[in-house]
């Protein structure tokens, strides 16, 4: 990993937290203290005690414990909050120099509605009163899910689609059945209510590369559908927030070391704390992870850290200042399709190579050295991997500016720096008689003319052995973003009205170097050569078979100027209305090479054709191109409260996503084939909790048009296909709570379908594929997690997700069957000390989230490509809290 290169403004927060002395403006005589613990007696870590009218607020340590120092003679109110208990509060009188104790005992709730939740809200509500299909979850119960990436994470959520299988980074979300070529297209990513970047689903720059769960985090938001179209652009699938620590009057940490079977040892660490009594606060951590991965490369998978802070200081008005920093390093390995073969309908591994940790990214071809177009060498280095250093700096702030009018904005500055190395399938697999016949074109009768050599040691390979091709994609992106949101809220009991002015600008500058190995078929693949003896001609070099065959250099700019209008109207103690309006002014500009594709031949490897089809983007002018998009985002619902544990919405909302970055590259000749996609969505939503259950379901009717498909094919080209889609779905999330036991439940029951999807292949054919299911979408998929204190320290849970078959692509000719996995563990609380050991896909099953998107038809063969999820993986930690 490269050495961290801090900000000067980091720096300077650093010196501030750990230098500046903690101070007090003075030292009052009265204190409150005590500690907060359940109906069973344990005490609770983490919960929120108030003083309620004022800006005092502490969190309990380790032992549930709190305390408010220097406060003056009187009476006050404090509320203590958790998620997954009832709200509780006491009024308590204090004296001059007194020392009171005031102890609360809280009674749990399998689900709390009266939680209040900031995201995708103007100002902040209770879920019970929120007009809104969102799920939340603490750093307690993240944590207790133990999930290996962000994404992992995500699956806890009804209603998303989230594909793991790729790592730690690069995996996919499909929000509600919307079909897109990958990443996080249709939501955004937010980390304190800004994007972690503009755009989610930049080319191999996906959301979950900028970001990773670690002990800074103190909260999960996520948003589906509903409002996510007011409160960001590009989004109307959704908005995820990751709320991070802040600090508090009492010092507290946390750090906990994990280690896995895998080769992993990570450490992560919080510290938090008042740097001057209830005027000034930080909070600072971050991790470092090194480990081999769950599949095989031969090399260090995964190596890297991160480094977050933030420094707040609060107004006596309850408004605050705050500034953040984050450094991120991180080196990834990411995972494509392999291999597999199917008997009779189930899917297997094929000989020599291990479905659930092997791979084709290999260190006997680490690294890519090969001959450019007008002279030099191009060089690449595999074990580099997805490796983004990002330097994000911002600021919110909050005050009130009358009795009525309270202002906030936030900014953040971001830069990206990302090297992305990975091996992608692209060809095959081949006996080495149809490679000889359909990639070389041999007649049948002189395949025998072929000769297949290790490049390691030129032994023979086994007539029998397959071959396929490997590519090598490195791509080196520059980006940029500024994001500044401000918003002034106005309180017209029984109207709180918002209105607010984003602006983003961003930019992303790209450069492609591909070139394709050929290897055997095998989970420690090695290089290939082939030559045929009748004409002395190689069609290798040094194992590679096309040098650079493809090049791209490229660069997206886009600049947002949005208004937004939002208004929460109490029209009775039980019926509130929801209305809101998005203006997007956006402009996106750039410009593309015009490359030469397949069109050069190097002529510096004498009767070799691996040089004869380079693309090359030397010496061509470049094409420059605008595109401007003027859109408004509306919604409109109401909330009505039957009760203190009862409610239910209706909601209609109208958002849009503008076209993608490949679209762009792809169009720029001609930008009028390009649409904007539209997402309307009709949403029916109930909630209901008590001190046992608790449901949250939305039923829900999304219409689209001009969904757009760009995946990239094996020929360098993309698809640039549009089409609609319609889904009717039900997301249900559920939680039960009986005396030691709990238990979550959800599941998403949908149907998307292609509309208006006829055309004419490159080819010539024709296709109609209306009707059709949406690609990598399962109409069904649930996860299960029952939990059980089996003592007062020792609890048990197991982890059971289901997910019926999808397509591959459009066509729905490649099946992924249906399949589960299931996860389990311990952790055992003693005083401040948390021990942990969690495994996941404990039966090594073999489940396919994708198949080979870079293939237009399914395999003719009984082998095919597609990627599982990783196999079974233990993870041991132990965490303290001081």
């Amino acid at each position: 990993m490269k050495q961290f290169n801090y900000h000067p403004v980091a720096l300077f927060l650093m010196l501030l937290v750990f230098i500046l002395p903690t101070m007090a403006f003075s030292q009052e005589k009265s204190s409150i203290s005590g500690q907060v613990s359940d109906e069973n007696g344990q005490t609770i870590p983490g919960a929120n005690v108030i003083i309620q009218g004022t800006s005092k607020a502490v969190s309990t340590d380790a032992d549930g414990k709190y305390t408010f120092l220097n406060l003056s003679a009187g009476s006050y109110t404090i509320l203590v909050t958790n998620i997954g208990y009832k709200s509780t509060q006491k009024n308590v009188s204090v004296k001059e120099g007194e020392n009171l104790t005031v102890d609360f005992r809280i009674e749990a709730e399998s689900q709390s509605l009266k939680e209040v939740v900031v995201t995708g809200s103007s100002s902040p509500r209770s879920k019970l009163e929120s007009s809104i299909a969102i799920t939340t979850m603490g750093a307690k119960a993240i944590e207790d899910r133990a999930p290996i990436s962000t994404a992992a994470i995500l699956q806890t959520i009804p209603g998303f689609v989230v594909e793991t299988s790729g790592g730690e980074v690069g995996n996919n979300l499909f929000a509600r059945g919307i079909p897109s070529a990958g990443a996080y297209e249709y939501v955004q990513i937010q980390e304190d209510g800004l994007p972690v970047f503009e755009d989610g689903a930049l080319q191999f720059a996906n959301a979950d590369n900028w970001y990773r769960l670690d002990e800074t985090v103190s909260k999960m938001e996520a948003v589906r559908g509903g409002s996510a179209s007011i409160f960001a652009s590009n989004a109307p699938g959704g908005i995820i927030n990751f709320i991070s620590k802040t600090g508090q009057n009492d010092f507290q940490g946390r750090a906990k070391l994990t280690v896995g079977d895998y080769g992993l040892f990570r450490t992560d660490l919080n510290l938090s704390g008042a740097l001057v009594q209830d005027k000034l606060f930080f909070n600072v951590g971050g991790f470092y992870r090194v480990d081999d991965g769950i599949r095989k490369t031969g090399f260090t998978a995964n190596k890297g850290g991160q480094v977050k802070m933030n420094l707040t200081y609060k107004f006596d008005d309850g408004g605050y200042l705050r500034l953040n920093y984050k450094k991120l390093d991180d080196r990834n390995t990411f995972y494509l399709p392999i291999p597999l073969k199917s008997n009779n309908g189930k899917v297997e591994g094929i000989d020599g190579f291990d479905p659930n940790y092997g791979t084709l990214t290999s260190a006997n071809f680490s690294h890519l050295s090969v001959p450019q177009y007008g002279g030099g060498t191009f060089n690449a280095d595999l074990e580099d991997g997805v490796h983004p250093v990002v330097d994000a700096i911002g600021a919110e702030f909050k005050k009130k500016v009358s009795e009525k009018v309270t202002l906030k904005n936030a900014f953040r500055s971001t830069k990206i720096d990302l090297n992305y190395n990975a091996i992608f399938s692209t060809g095959g697999p081949w006996s080495q008689t149809a490679y000889a016949t359909d990639v070389q074109g041999l007649a049948p009768a002189d395949t025998g003319n072929l000769s297949y050599t290790y490049v390691d040691n030129d032994a023979a390979l086994n007539a029998n052995s397959l071959i396929m091709r490997a590519d090598h994609w490195y791509i080196h992106k520059q980006m940029e973003n500024f994001a500044n949101n401000l918003s002034f809220g106005f309180d017209l009991k029984p109207v709180n009205l918002t209105v607010g002015y984003y602006y983003s600008n961003w930019k992303s500058n790209q450069y492609w170097n591909w070139s394709n190995y050929l290897v055997d078929v095998t989970d420690n693949p090695r290089l290939v050569n082939v030559n045929n003896t009748a004409t002395g001609i190689s069609h290798t070099w040094n194992g590679i078979e096309r040098i650079t065959w493809l090049e791209r250099d490229a660069q997206t700019k886009g600049k947002l100027n949005d208004v937004y209008v939002d208004a929460e109207i109490q029209a009775t103690d039980k019926l509130t209305f929801n209305v809101g309006l998005r203006y997007d002014k956006n402009q996106y500009s750039g410009y593309r090479d015009n490359a030469r594709f397949f069109a050069e031949n190097l002529g510096v490897l004498d009767n070799n054709t691996a040089d004869d089809a380079v693309t090359t983007i030397q010496g061509n002018p470049y094409t420059y191109w605008k595109y401007d998009v003027s859109e408004i985002s509306y919604t409109g619902a109401g909330n009505y409260k039957f009760n203190d544990n009862m409610a239910s919405y209706l909601r209609y909302s109208h958002g849009f996503r503008s076209p993608i970055e490949e679209s762009f590259y792809d169009n720029a000749n001609d930008l009028s084939k390009l649409e904007n996609t539209f997402v309307n969505q009709l949403e029916l939503g109930y909630k209901y909790a008590n001190s046992f259950l608790s449901v949250n379901a939305n039923l829900f009717h999304m219409n689209l048009k001009n969904v757009a498909f760009t995946d990239i094919l094996a020929d360098g080209s993309s698809e640039n296909k549009f089409a609609d889609v319609n889904n009717l779905g039900l997301e249900v999330e559920t939680n039960v709570k009986y005396k030691m036991t709990r238990l979550n439940f959800n599941f998403t029951v949908q149907n998307p379908e292609y509309d208006n999807f006829t055309g004419t292949n490159a080819d010539g054919s024709t296709f109609d594929y209306n009707g059709n299911a949406a690609r990598r979408i399962p109409k069904f998929f649930c996860a299960v997690r029952p939990e059980v204190d089996i003592t007062k320290r020792l609890t048990a849970y197991v982890q059971y997700s289901y997910f019926d078959k999808k397509y591959t692509n459009q066509d729905n000719k490649q099946v992924l069957p249906a399949f589960k996995e299931v996860g389990a563990g311990l952790n055992y609380k003693v005083n401040n000390l948390r021990f942990a050991l969690d495994g996941s896909n404990l039966f090594n099953e073999i489940g396919l989230t994708e198949g080979n998107p870079r293939q237009t038809t399914s395999s003719a063969s009984d082998v095919f490509l597609a990627r599982p999820i990783l196999g079974r993986a233990f993870r041991f930690s132990v965490a303290i809290n001081f």
